[in-house]
């Protein structure tokens, strides 16, 4: 954790599974990052952001991971981590040593996974097949089974051939 008189920590956010832990660091436009990583810490230091001014976080974990297996990813607006915890097991129950809340550090729910969902991954953003998948087990829009919609017909019906009663008991507009 960061102390007093300090550089501003940048936003942090992570996630984990049995076995990693995806931690990212929002800082826009960051060059030149220095980056440490420890079996229990994670120090970070860098320019960027909106005024590009200096940023700086130490990360006191949880737990021990394995530094030499980090992955580290430097895009336009994050470092990405995906960090080797040294024992697979139970999730930690926060990120850091510390109990307090850190302002600068969220849960990132879009890599989120319970630890009682099933071990069955199919990568960090999740598959393409997710919304069939889910689709097929909810019956698509009013089929079933793998059956799906077809838009295509030509029998949509005529505007003529059906009134909607809806419209019969509604009150004339006033002007």
């Amino acid at each position: 954790m960061t102390q007093e008189g300090q550089l501003p920590p940048p936003p942090v956010m992570w996630a984990q599974r049995r076995d990693i832990l995806f931690v990212t660091i929002c800082l826009e436009d960051c060059k030149d990052p220095v980056v440490n990583i420890e079996p229990q810490m994670i120090y970070f230091k860098g320019i960027g952001g909106t005024e590009q001014k200096m940023h700086e976080v130490t990360i006191n974990l949880y737990g021990e991971i394995i530094p030499n297996t980090t992955i580290q990813n430097l895009r336009g607006r994050t470092l990405e981590l995906l960090l080797v915890k040294k024992e697979e097991g139970p999730y930690w129950p926060r990120l850091t040593k510390e109990k307090t809340k850190a302002h600068w550090l969220k849960s990132d729910f879009n890599k989120w996974k319970d630890e009682d969902d099933s071990d069955d991954e199919g990568g960090m953003e999740g598959s393409s097949n997710d919304l069939d998948d889910m689709m097929r087990h909810l019956g698509g829009l009013g089929g079933s089974g793998d059956s799906k919609p077809n838009f295509d017909s030509d029998d949509l019906g005529d505007e003529e051939d059906e009134v909607d009663s809806d419209y019969d008991d509604l009150p004339d507009l006033l002007e």
